[in-house]
């Protein structure tokens, strides 16, 4: 294999393992439908139409993936999400 080649494929290899994470919010019995709409506005920095949609999502189907990106930055955003007293976890895209 040329180097070139090598160099590309070593490449591709290196993508695989930058796996994107997601923000899973859990729907609970404690918080407002409100109030989760007020956190993902303000956290997510998200329209007030696309908030009250991932609310309803976390609501009916007992989750919503709220961001996406590197596990560290996902581990902030999980943290975050504790920090406003909702249930958060991260996990692998795909999974």
């Amino acid at each position: 294999m040329d180097i070139e080649r090598q160099s590309q494929h070593e490449g591709s290899v290196a993508t695989v393992l930058d796996d994107v994470w997601v923000t899973i919010v859990w729907n609970d019995p404690v918080n407002l439908m409100s109030y989760v709409t007020q956190v993902f506005q303000t956290y997510f920095n998200l329209p007030r139409e696309v908030a009250a949609r991932h609310m309803r999502e976390v609501h009916v189907n007992g989750r919503s993936v709220l961001s996406s990106g590197p596990r560290e930055k996902m581990e902030v955003d999980v943290q975050a999400m504790h920090s406003y007293g909702l249930w958060a976890t991260l996990q692998r895209s795909g999974e």
